[in-house]
């Protein structure tokens, strides 16, 4: 039986968990509705808006701001190595 095809979109909020940003998914979840973190220059609202690789993201985790690309989507929150593969800080970013 072939594989499912992978989503070309992830909800940000699980992007944010699997890529090792926050503790848990509500956390991620309660800082993409906080009205804080930009998807491309745009305001994000809500937990469910979809990431895809090469998407920009900036975000805060607690007083640091983050600026990050997407690189990859991730299918699990699997341990910093592999979490650390999901992105790449950009400039004027404190990093991961």
């Amino acid at each position: 039986m072939p594989a499912p095809p992978r989503p070309d979109r992830l909800r940000i909020d699980k992007w944010l968990w699997f890529a090792r940003f926050f503790k848990s998914r509500a956390l991620a979840a309660a800082v993409a509705e906080s009205g804080e973190v930009r998807l491309n220059g745009a305001v994000v609202a809500k937990a469910a808006q979809g990431v895809r690789p090469g998407d920009e993201l900036v975000f805060p985790t607690g007083p640091r701001w983050h600026r990050v690309k997407v690189l990859a989507l991730g299918d699990r929150r699997g341990p910093a190595p592999e979490a650390q593969g999901l992105y790449e800080v950009l400039p004027g970013g404190a990093g991961g």
